[in-house]
């Protein structure tokens, strides 16, 4: 695949890369096809995003494609099952991610909380990838049939990529000026939202794609999901420093008319690629499952 789309903001343009062009990273992201496919979890999972706690050993894949987050921990199932109808052609394998206790260990938070499942980038790479070298996502995701969601209007599922970018700050004294320069990680994304028909009033059940972030920090939304089924997400990061946030109904390759949106996220300009992870959102109050998310063929693709 090779298409691209101009998108602009202002004066200032840049080629927004469709997620599936270039050359396929091959020592990244799975295909699910290896029956014996197996995640061995560690110990009590991290929570460093409400208690400052990390916890070891971390759960990883036995192809060691997969990682824990040591930022919040993993779900509480994963596993490789058969593909779901409709998946892609030849597809005998997919994963399935679910989670009930997405907040600290031992405790139940009574909010909304998420857990992470980390793609294996560095680890496997030994590096992370500049962005001129134009790094680009892709996924198939499934969506079971909407009253099988967990039954709560809000952020259910999320596709995310780590990014860096230099952070400068300047400090004036009463003598002298300093600048500071600090690495600045963040982690633009696409959540899947349940607009669930007894909260919204609808007729209907529907969920939203909610893009994480335009330029000012501030989700907006993405297209409306009537049906539930395999949709296919993307996400390219140019060397101007912008995310590009693509997605389409089925399963078949992106195309430039999937395009959603481009970014500044939070008004950074990226300048290195790090992962991309899985997000997997519940009510962290000791009943409430979150929705059983499947996901298929994570691929890593360069341009240059």
């Amino acid at each position: 695949m090779s298409l691209a789309v101009t998108c602009g903001a202002g004066n200032a343009f840049a080629q927004a890369i469709v997620p599936g062009t270039g050359t396929k990273v091959t020592e990244v992201g799975d295909d699910f096809e290896d029956v014996n496919w197996a995640y061995h979890f560690g110990g009590a999972k991290s929570s460093s995003n409400i208690d400052h706690r990390e916890r070891q050993p971390c759960g990883i894949s036995t192809n060691r494609r997969w990682q824990e987050s040591l930022y919040r921990g993993q779900p509480d199932v994963i596993e490789r099952i058969e593909t779901p109808l409709g998946g892609i052609e030849g597809s005998h394998g997919a994963l399935l991610m679910r989670t009930l206790h997405s907040g600290i260990p031992g405790t139940l938070t009574r909010e909304m909380q998420q857990d992470d499942l980390l793609v294996s980038v560095r680890p496997r790479l030994g590096r992370n990838i500049a962005v001129s070298r134009i790094p680009n996502v892709v996924v198939r995701v499934f969506m079971p049939p909407f009253e099988h969601w967990e039954q709560r209007t809000g952020a259910s599922f999320g596709f995310r990529a780590e990014l860096q970018t230099t952070k400068i700050t300047k400090k004036r004294g009463l003598f002298s000026r300093r600048t500071k320069r600090e690495i600045e990680p963040y982690w633009p994304g696409m959540f899947i939202q349940y607009n669930r028909k007894a909260t919204t009033g609808k007729e209907h059940d529907s969920a939203t794609i909610l893009v994480r972030s335009d330029n000012r920090g501030q989700d907006s939304f993405g297209p409306t999901i009537e049906e539930s089924g395999w949709w296919t997400m993307g996400m390219s990061f140019t060397p101007d420093g912008r995310v590009h946030y693509y997605a389409s109904p089925g399963v078949d390759d992106l195309k430039a008319s999937d395009h959603i949106a481009s970014s500044y996220p939070y008004g950074y300009r990226a300048e290195h690629f790090n992962t991309f992870f899985f997000n997997i959102v519940n009510q962290d109050n000791g009943r409430s499952w979150s929705t059983e998310w499947v996901i298929d063929d994570p691929e890593l693709y360069l341009v240059r």
